[in-house]
């Protein structure tokens, strides 16, 4: 199975979308800097995971998150867990 997930940067308060097999390992490497592009943007929080079947599904949906309308849904799905 796999994981698409969602980061929030507690520095700069923007989401990173990524896909995975190993959700916590995957993970520890945020935590630990240990991933390029989230490196510099730590502390970050794991705020929302999907679990797909099929690689190709988890790769589908991570594109489909990081457009415009992924953005917007992303948005409304964590808007009572961002505003408090």
């Amino acid at each position: 199975m796999h994981a698409v997930y969602i980061l929030l940067s507690e520095k700069d308060k923007k989401f990173y979308v990524g896909y995975t097999q190993d959700l916590k390992g995957r993970f520890e490497a945020h935590v630990l800097g240990a991933v390029k592009s989230t490196k510099l943007r730590r502390p970050i929080r794991l705020v929302y995971v999907e679990i797909c079947i099929d690689k190709r599904d988890a790769m589908r949906r991570e594109r489909y998150l990081k457009t415009h309308h992924g953005k917007m849904f992303v948005h409304n799905r964590l808007k009572s867990y961002l505003t408090g």
